[in-house]
């Protein structure tokens, strides 16, 4: 069972970001990344048109507990911020996805109207100079800006999924070459790649899309590349998909649950029902234990359970509505960035 160790509150300078923009619903804007067991993080934010950094010490802090499994923060430094030099977008950015190993980094972001910036990053998590490239969509990014997702291909990191909502397209792009694009019935609201070995092709992608989740093969040509559609309830719309390390895909969205499905049957293996008070915006599987899931909800409450037994393990809070949240591909640390300009941090072992 995931145990949380550390829940930490520190607060992003005003110098850095003195006004957050608010983009969307989705809390996408936000990455983090720890070291093995560091005592240290790496946050990254996106207001308006730039990417910030933050780096925040994680050492001799414990966590508190109040009613209910409720963790309570304790405040913490940040050590260094600074701005990346991460090139200029037209519009708001709207996601930010971390992808690598160590010392191989990069950094992606989309803005409203989908023009794509990737950066490679060193060791210290600063730009390398000449290895940054931007892309456009074929359209040129015409028409109302919108929502807009981003994900990376883990075993090919040139490869990416760039989702515009308003416009119901994917484009497919392997570093600044676009290779083909989708087009979904409904608005995009969260994109994954399904890079699992449980998956016999590594090309599928899911899509949350209105009330379905539908999955794509971006190699396939027939059927515009759909090769699967699950439908939720009549008017549950989805704001959120991931995929666990045993190969589950858990979606979920305005009727407050979580559903996970089995991709070789396209059955549903467990359904938790009500376990947020409002709208889930974010899902990640625990990587101690995959059967736990950490639940973000659209105010400012993040759960973790086990979705096995409907059965909630411990909870966290912000001080206001989430602008950004994201879990470490490589580790249970969590981060989340709120309206009123404050960093959540809880490490979880």
């Amino acid at each position: 069972m995931p145990e949380a160790k550390k829940l930490i509150k520190a607060a992003v300078p005003e110098s850095l970001i003195p006004n957050p923009s608010p983009a969307n619903l989705q809390s996408t804007r936000l990455a983090v990344h720890a070291n093995g067991v560091s005592s240290t993080c790496w946050v990254f934010l996106a207001s308006g048109s730039c990417v910030h950094k933050l780096h925040i010490s994680l050492e001799d802090l414990l966590v508190g507990r109040g009613k209910e499994s409720l963790l309570i923060p304790e405040p913490a430094k940040v050590l260094e911020s600074s701005s990346l030099d991460h090139g200029p977008h037209r519009s708001e950015i709207q996601s930010i996805a971390l992808a690598g190993t160590e010392g191989t980094s990069i950094l992606g972001s989309v803005d409203a109207y989908g023009q794509l910036i990737v950066s490679k990053l060193n060791e210290s998590f600063e730009d390398v100079e000449g290895f940054t490239y931007s892309v456009s969509p074929v359209d040129a990014g015409i028409g109302e800006g919108s929502w807009a997702g981003l994900s990376f291909k883990p075993s090919q990191l040139s490869v990416a999924a760039v989702a515009r909502s308003l416009c119901r397209s994917i484009d497919i792009y392997n570093q600044d070459i676009h290779l083909r694009t989708l087009h979904t019935l409904w608005n995009p609201n969260s994109i994954t790649f399904l890079d699992q070995p449980i998956h016999c092709q590594s090309s599928l992608l899911a899509i949350a899309e209105g009330s379905q989740l539908s999955i794509w093969d971006i190699g396939m040509k027939g059927n515009g590349g759909c090769v699967q559609r699950v439908s939720a309830s009549i008017g549950n719309m989805l704001y959120s998909v991931t995929l666990s390390s045993s190969g589950y895909i858990a979606v979920g969205g305005a009727d407050r649950s979580v559903t996970v499905y089995d991709p070789r049957r396209w059955s549903v293996v467990a359904r938790w029902v009500n376990c947020s008070k409002y709208e889930i915006t974010g899902l990640a599987y625990s990587s101690v234990n995959p059967n736990y899931l950490y639940v973000q909800g659209v105010d400012y409450e993040v759960l973790c359970g086990d979705w096995t037994e409907s059965k909630k393990a411990f909870s966290f809070r912000g001080d206001s509505n989430w602008l950004g949240f994201s879990k470490c591909s490589s580790r249970d640390l969590l981060a989340g960035w709120c309206d009123s300009g404050n960093v959540f941090v809880a490490d979880v072992s």
